[in-house]
């Protein structure tokens, strides 16, 4: 790491460590205190690091910091998600993906899915369905109008209605797969996904021979093509946009084309 990197994350760490209060973890204010904000060796207690590699790091003295110090850190420091993703950059790090100090509601989302007029919805890490507007719920009748499992890859292979609503089913299951497949790549050791894969493999063929295909793809845009059981063939373009506050989760929305037939159709 360049030696401006490694000043960078030391003044960093310093600057953090100096404007914490000690009163906040539970350590006396004291009056005899010349060290602004917590003291070195505190901080690292709090981190449960050594006194000597936290002051090395805030010297920029050391290399290869590892992703256990910087999680450990992150946490006794109690860095804000915004800390967090920084630490990590200047450390040169990628950070740890599903691992945010912040919990977020994925509801606080629906005012703006609310204000969407197309049809929108919030997927999670797992694609489970979360939140979705009205448009969404009209147009995926038979996945988002109906009470239970709300996962999109058991809607899309386990389902009669969607084998009779997707349009070229074979072919857009296929690239959901290998789109499922590149988005979870980053959380391959989720023991949830494990399941979910292995549940999916037994309950349906296609998916099975679609996942030992290998085949990745990113989550694009583009045309996505409905037979709607009331409003006939349906025609959108599919935008996935990742929203910054929630990083596990993604909003896609549906904007209805030329070729759809009721543009008001919330669906």
């Amino acid at each position: 790491m360049p030696i401006t990197e490694l000043s960078q994350l030391g003044d960093f760490v310093r600057a953090v460590r100096q404007r914490l209060r000690p009163e906040d973890f539970g350590l006396p204010k004291g009056t005899r205190r010349r060290t602004q904000g917590l003291r070195r060796e505190e901080a690292a207690l709090l981190c449960g690091i050594s006194p000597t590699w936290f002051t090395w790091i805030e010297q920029g003295r050391t290399t290869g910091i590892s992703n256990s110090s910087l999680e450990a850190m992150a946490r006794g420091l109690r860095l804000s998600r915004a800390e967090r993703a920084y630490l990590f950059t200047l450390a040169g790090r990628a950070e740890p993906p599903g691992a945010a100090v912040e919990e977020s509601d994925p509801h606080d989302v629906e005012p703006l899915l609310a204000a969407i007029s197309a049809p929108a919805y919030v997927l999670d890490r797992h694609w489970d369905a979360v939140v979705w507007n009205e448009a969404a719920t009209e147009l995926f009748s038979g996945w988002l109008g109906q009470e239970g499992d709300r996962n999109l890859l058991r809607y899309v292979f386990t389902t009669a209605d969607a084998r009779n609503f997707i349009a070229d089913w074979p072919e857009r299951s296929r690239r959901l797969v290998a789109e499922f497949r590149a988005d979870t790549a980053a959380f391959r050791d989720d023991p949830v996904l494990h399941d979910m894969i292995e549940d999916l493999s037994r309950s349906s063929a296609a998916f099975a021979s679609a996942w030992k295909a290998q085949e990745v793809l990113a989550r694009e845009g583009g045309e996505r093509r409905f037979i709607h059981p009331k409003s006939g063939p349906l025609s959108f373009t599919q935008y996935t946009l990742r929203l910054t506050a929630f990083p596990d989760l993604k909003l896609i929305s549906l904007v209805p084309t030329d070729r759809t037939e009721d543009p008001n159709m919330a669906a």
